[in-house]
This record gives structure tokens, sequence and C-alpha cells, in this order.
């Protein structure tokens, strides 16, 4: 079994839909299932609403969207910090069944994508199946019944025959190891729990993480703050972005064009599918290049200095701002680089000795990214815990199915991590799809993929990201499990995931009566 078949296409795919036969256009009718399912899925972000499209369009309705939080939209629902935006082209970061025509500008903000995301809940009738503020607390797997049930923080049980893990990478939050952090006794908050109601104007901020999240919001917030300390543990690449906002006569293009949307699509899909991680090494000095230009904007040599990545470009999560580096041309925003020594009630005390008052603490540490489905209990056959399946790390066949946990699909699962997260999402759905209705057709118990074949495929695909060189030059957070094993990422294209999951290997699975 090999990660990738032999003739994967490597060279410029064409829109995915015109490659693959989509799963939406071979939809079981009402009348050739056996069997009703009862499906839950857990997580009402982009995966789940994906997920309960495809199964309303095959006619399956009797599924309820479990999510922890009172709205959809995942991500999108919780990271409101200032400038938040997506950091892949709007046009390809959307559903390819739903081409937006009227996003602002190329990289939409937050607000346009959960809004986004809203209209395509009321476009496809999901209201009915939403249940907010159910957190899925425990999930148990009875193999006599071929059933599962979820134990919710309501209190509540509900038994189900299939769980699609909807939760991805972006639902554990992860908060720095400092000593004294509980001990702080002003304003504190993750950057993914924004405080709107709090006033940031003339504060004194103290920022933790130099990431993602910090590298959106501390160029709006150094504009009403009285300081920002902003502590640096590691510099990253960031790199520029044409974002201008789409003109009025590029916008009434999209509009009035039936195409202009889809050919806008295929074009960002075709370009940064062209060649995968396999050209990071040769696109690096390039990237690097663009990196150190935009970094010339900050106009103090000591900080630039500070701000000059030691890891190379693809070793880490590519970042890009047009904003970032002005920043520190501010007076209010000091870079710190010294290391924390502990944080008081008041302050916080770098290792040189150095304390600053803050009045406030913005956690800017992002998520614990390699936990995936194992930040849920969830117990599979003869009661063993994900969490002791994945001791070495969470892993899966195909990112899609993990032994041992039958009837149980993920979405954004181990080893997926590429260019676009929805694009992605809707292979897996698509490949979600195919068990799900054989489920039903062919009134299987259950579906388990075989541990032996799991485990060829991950011996195969971990030996494809070692020859990815950068994720292995010294980064070991975001992609990497404690074991030092990559779980994040997928070494391949997109259109060469999608050609893998486009149809069933029987023989991977057993199944039940």
């Amino acid at each position: 079994m090999k990660a990738l078949p032999e003739n994967s296409d490597r060279g410029d795919v064409m829109s995915s839909e015109k490659r693959i036969p989509r799963t939406l256009e071979k939809l079981l009718t009402r009348e050739s299932k056996k069997r009703d399912l009862r499906i839950a899925i857990i997580g009402a972000g982009p995966g789940g609403l994906c997920m309960a499209i495809h199964l309303r369009r095959a006619g399956f309705e009797n599924f309820e969207i479990l999510e922890k939080a009172s709205g959809l939209g995942g991500t999108w629902y919780h990271n409101r910090y200032p400038g938040c935006a997506c950091d892949i082209p709007s046009h390809l970061y959307s559903y390819s069944f739903e081409v937006k025509k009227d996003w602002s500008r190329p990289y939409a903000p937050q607000p346009e994508i959960l809004q986004y995301l809203e209209d395509c809940a009321d476009k496809y009738d999901l209201r009915r199946h939403f249940r907010f503020g159910s957190k899925v607390e425990q999930a148990n797997w009875d193999h006599t019944e071929a059933k599962w049930t979820l134990e919710l923080g309501t209190g509540e049980s509900l038994l189900c025959d299939v769980v699609v893990s909807a939760i991805g990478m972006f639902n554990d939050l992860n908060y720095p190891e400092i000593e004294g952090l509980e001990t702080f006794a002003g304003k504190s908050f993750h950057s993914a729990q924004w405080d709107w109601e709090y006033d940031l104007r003339g504060k004194q901020i103290g920022v933790i993480g130099s990431a993602a999240s910090a590298v959106q919001f501390v160029p709006e917030i150094v504009k009403e703050a009285g300081q920002v300390h902003y502590f640096q543990r590691t510099a990253n690449w960031v790199l520029p972005k044409e974002d201008d906002p789409y003109s009025p006569e590029a916008l009434e293009h999209f509009r009035s064009h039936p195409t202009a949307a889809q050919d806008q699509r295929d074009e960002i899909f075709n370009r940064i599918n062209s060649g995968g991680p396999g050209i990071f090494e040769s696109i690096r000095p390039g990237m690097e290049k663009a990196g150190h230009q935009n970094m010339a904007f900050v106009e103090d040599p000591e900080i630039r200095a500070k701000l000059v990545p030691t890891h190379p470009w693809g070793c880490k999560r590519p970042l890009f701002s047009n904003d970032y580096y002005r920043a520190f041309n501010r007076s209010n925003l000091e870079l710190v680089t010294d290391g924390i020594d502990r944080i008081t009630p008041s302050s916080i005390l770098t290792v040189d000795g150095n304390e600053r008052p803050i009045d406030t603490l913005i956690l800017a540490t992002g998520f614990k990214t390699t936990r995936y489905l194992s930040s849920i209990d969830v117990r599979g056959r003869d009661g063993i815990t994900i969490g002791k399946a994945w001791t070495d790390g969470a892993v899966a066949y195909q990112g899609v199915t993990t032994a041992g946990f039958p009837n149980l699909f993920m979405l954004y699962g181990p080893n997926t991590n590429s260019d676009s997260l929805i694009t992605m999402i809707e292979y897996h759905v698509e490949h979600s799809m195919l068990h799900i209705e054989r489920l039903a057709r062919e009134d299987i118990a259950w579906i388990d993929v075989r541990s032996e074949i799991m485990d060829d495929y991950n011996d195969r695909l971990q030996k494809e990201i070692e020859a990815i060189g950068v994720w292995y030059a010294g980064c070991t957070d975001y992609y990497r499990a404690p074991s030092g094993r990559v779980v994040t990422q997928w070494p391949h294209t997109m259109g060469e995931h999608r050609e893998m999951l486009a149809q069933i290997d029987s023989d991977a699975y057993e199944v039940g009566p």
C-alpha cells in the first residue's frame, strides 16, 4: 500500500471539480437506502457544515450537529480578534459548490467568512439540525450493538450509528506554562476568546506569543493601547500579501459574469496546487527574500535584527501581513526577546531582571494542533481510548479513519494539513460519504480500517514527509507530536489527496454484519 497511487498527477491540475466526479453528482435516493442511519457530527465549523450539506443532498436527515459554542462557524466563530482574516485567497477558502461572487478583498476578514458560513447554513436549511451549547465530553463505542454513545456536557446521552468528527486541528486552546500565570490579577484572555467588551484604550498590555494571531492583532491594538509589550520567543517569517480591496468594477465583473468567480477559484487552485510541499526547497530563497523585503519597513535596525528568523522558511506555518512590521515603528510597541521568568499579579518579569508593569495580558499562544479528536475522551473497540491508541501521535488511514474506532470519520484529521483547509475538508467529506452510503446501502453494521493497512500507509507517509527537509530543520511546535513525529502535514498536493480519496479500497476495511 502506497500513501499515493503511482500515477498521481503532480503537475498542473485543473479545477478539482473537473477531474473527479463529485459525490454530490452520485447521490443515493431515499428509496435505495436500506438503513436510516442516525449520525452525529461533532463541530459546527466549516467541516461540520460541509458534512451536513452533503448528508442532506444524499437524502440523510437523521443527523445532529453538536457544537459546544453558542453559534456556528468553528474557528471563525471563536477567533474574533482585531485584524483576524484568512491567509488563503477567499475564492479557494470556500466551498466549491457554493462559490461566493462578492468577496470584498482577496483575503477575507473574519466577519465576512463567518457571514458566508451563516448564509450557507440558511441556504441549505441546516438550522434545525444544530444543537448549540452541547459539548461532547465522551464517546463510547459498543461493538455488540454497533452503536456510539455520546455523553454531552449538558448531562444528556445521544445514541448514534455514525460519528463524524469535524473539530479538526483548532479545537483545544494552548496555554503557556509560565510560573505565576494564574496569579495575574488584571484582565487576561486568550486571543481565541477575545473580550470585545473590554476597552484597550490607554491600557498597558503584555502579549505572549508571536505567531498567526499576534501577527494580525498586534498592529491593530497598538493603535489605541497606551503601551504594548510584545514577548517574542521565536521570530517568524511574515510575508506580504496582495490584498487590496476589490474595486467596484472588479466586484461587478464577479457578480455579472456567470463563470468569473469560478474561474478565479480555478486559477488560484491551479497555482497553489502546482507543486505542493515538494517544491519548498526550490522556492525558499524567493520566499525568504520577500520576507526580508517586508522586514525593511522596520526603521530601527536593532529591532529589525531581532525579527529575523533563525529557521528556514517553510519550517513553520507560513504567515502573511502587510501591517505587522510597520507596527514596530510605533513608540508604544516594545519588542521583548528576553525569556519570561515569571508573571506577578501586576507585571511580567524577564530573565534579564527587567519588570514590566501591565494591567492586561493577552495570550496569543494558539492551539494544541496535534491533538485532534484526542481532546475528547473517545473509547473504541475493547474500550481502548484514542489517547492510548495515539500514544506516539495522532494517526489515521488517509486522514479519515483510525483503526479500532468503527463508524468514526474525521474531517481534516491527522496528516491532512495543506493549503486550503476548506478544500481539503471537502475531499474528506466526499470520502466519508462513500463509507456512510455503503453502510446504508448494504445494511452493514460497522466498518473499521484494518490496523496493518493503516500502519503500512503511515510508514510510507512518514517517509514521504521526511523528504520535505524544511520540516526537519529544528522547528518542533505546530507540526509535531511530543514523540517528534509529524502528525499534521500532508506532503503532496491537494489534487493528489483527492485522487487518493476518490474511492474506497475495500480490502483496507473489515465490516460487521
